[in-house]
């Protein structure tokens, strides 16, 4: 499965409504991965291959969605979004975590052995 972009709405019905719940509720059924970027960000840019890679390794345990900044500023601002690429990596249970910057595959996969699907 390769990388979805998502908007708002998006986001509201596949991970968390905050505009209705005070309370993180994830209401995926995957773990996942949002990556906050921008299309002239240049590391967001170098790390889409990488997220396209983990997205097939992955597939069927881990979801990867991607979120453009310049046109989602509302989610960019409720996680405090101040510098891209930035990763939200949400797990089934539990708070999501955020990471900024653009580490490389080994340690994306780390986390999402470790942190996500649990193996």
């Amino acid at each position: 499965m390769p990388t979805i972009k998502l908007t708002a709405e998006e986001f509201k019905s596949k991970i968390f409504d905050y505009e209705k719940e005070q309370s993180w509720n994830y209401k995926g059924k995957l773990p996942a991965i949002i990556d906050f970027y921008a299309p002239w960000c240049g590391p967001c840019r170098a790390v889409e291959p990488i997220l396209e890679d983990l997205a097939q390794e992955f597939e069927d345990q881990v979801i990867i969605y991607k979120i453009d900044t310049d046109q989602e500023q509302e989610l960019s601002a409720l996680f405090g979004i101040q510098s891209i690429p930035t990763f939200l990596f949400i797990p089934l249970d539990g708070s999501p975590m955020l990471q900024k910057g653009a580490p490389p595959k080994n340690v994306l996969a780390q986390v999402i052995n470790e942190r996500l699907i649990l193996k």
